[in-house]
């Protein structure tokens, strides 16, 4: 069949394009704007000669036009009405665990809106309502790894909450039998069992062959999520495995199986490096900070310009020599926190490397002081190159 992915290029939907065509489906890449696509004329061009859709497109928080309403109701709804109007019977609607009258998140609501839209249609629908999805590219899987590779495991509360996540192999599965068996039917996606939170961050911990985790409680309150995000953590993530493991005709993979041996040292390289890139990045933008503080006054103005007269640089030059480093140093220091760019880094390793050749060349003897001011450029160096060819790039 020839499948319409909308949303291929996200976690679920580029691993379900590839099991579609892995099973010998001709799979389209879906390209409409979502936040402009809400009449279904909208839709027809993009479905002309297709067989079956599978719409993964969701948000998790809303930016700008990208609501929740627009990209989980409204065009959904708009869609499926194209679907009618095009002849494309078969639709699978990606939709989300907890998205039922018991809603009370936006994110949830909208969700359900457009799963009840779809349901009342004479298509041949399915509604798949994952749980936590976890894989390779999942935003999710990315941060519980990374928590769990902290050397203090923070949990939101008590960590108590109960969770039932999916291997995203298993959810590909499910929708790839899915488009080949015309059903209406709605389904949770989950887990063969559920679990609580901390016990999630024990098991991934485990498969990346770390210690035995130290939890200590954050007050949900100093959670750095959105108000929607804590609601559905409170709320719970778990269901029942019956229709998934009747469908894959065995039961969906134990969280405890989610990572191959193979795989955990590389899974737990990339979670710490996801927790020390950005300690890195912190502790290299407050040296910057504190350097062009301290070059503004609190070191004695008259031992830097003492200083800066060793180089050739007296008077105005020097004041402005002084004042403009110092800035730039700052500015700098700011920029690493917000706009962590390879140019950035780039500027860095050339400052420091021009700082230090100015200082070999009219201040050697700093090279030597015991408590090593210049000699200390060498791991700043170090720590900007690790940064521009690792952390730009994530």
């Amino acid at each position: 069949m020839k499948v319409l992915v909308l949303g291929a290029g996200g976690f679920i939907g580029g691993h379900a394009a590839a099991g579609l065509r892995a099973a010998g489906h001709e799979v389209v890449p879906g390209k409409v704007d979502f936040t402009r696509a809400l009449r279904p004329d909208d839709w027809l061009p993009s479905l002309r000669g297709i067989d079956a859709l599978v719409n993964a497109v969701g948000i998790l928080r809303e930016r700008g036009n990208r609501t929740f309403n627009t990209l989980h109701y409204t065009a959904p709804r708009a869609l499926f009405d194209a679907c009618r109007l095009a002849g494309v019977r078969r639709v699978v609607q990606i939709s989300a665990l907890g998205a039922d009258e018991a809603a009370r998140s936006r994110f949830h609501r909208t969700k359900r809106g457009a799963d009840e839209y779809l349901a009342s249609t004479d298509l041949d629908w399915a509604v798949v309502q994952p749980s936590l999805v976890f894989g390779e590219g999942g935003r999710s899987a990315r941060l519980f790894a990374l928590l769990a590779a902290l050397p203090l495991t923070p949990l939101p509360g008590d960590g108590r909450q109960r969770v039932q996540p999916i291997h995203v192999d298993d959810l590909t599965e499910v929708i790839v039998k899915l488009i080949g068996v015309p059903m209406k039917i709605r389904m949770q996606a989950v887990g063969p069992r559920e679990i609580m939170l901390r016990e999630w961050l024990r098991i991934l911990r485990a498969q990346m062959e770390l210690p035995r985790p130290r939890f200590i409680d954050v007050p949900l309150w100093l959670v750095p999520v959105d108000r929607e995000t804590l609601q559905m953590l409170a709320r719970g993530n778990t269901g029942s495995p019956a229709t998934i493991t009747q469908l894959l005709r065995r039961a969906p993979r134990d969280p405890k199986d989610f990572v191959a041996p193979v795989q955990r040292k590389a899974l737990a390289l990339r979670a710490k490096l996801d927790w020390l890139l950005p300690m890195l990045r912190v502790c290299i933008g407050i040296v910057w900070i504190v350097s062009g503080a301290v070059s503004l006054g609190i070191y004695p103005l008259q031992d830097s310009l003492a200083l800066l007269a060793r180089v050739g640089l007296t008077g105005t030059p020097a004041l402005a020599a002084l004042y403009g480093a110092a800035a730039l140093d700052i500015a700098l220091g700011f920029a690493t926190f917000f706009f962590p760019r390879r140019w950035i880094w780039r500027l860095q390793i050339a400052l420091v490397l021009g700082y230090s050749a100015v200082i070999a060349l009219w201040l050697p003897e700093l090279w030597l002081h015991p408590f090593g001011p210049v000699l200390k450029n060498l791991p700043l160096l170090a720590g900007l190159v690790l940064l521009h060819e690792l952390d730009s790039a994530r």
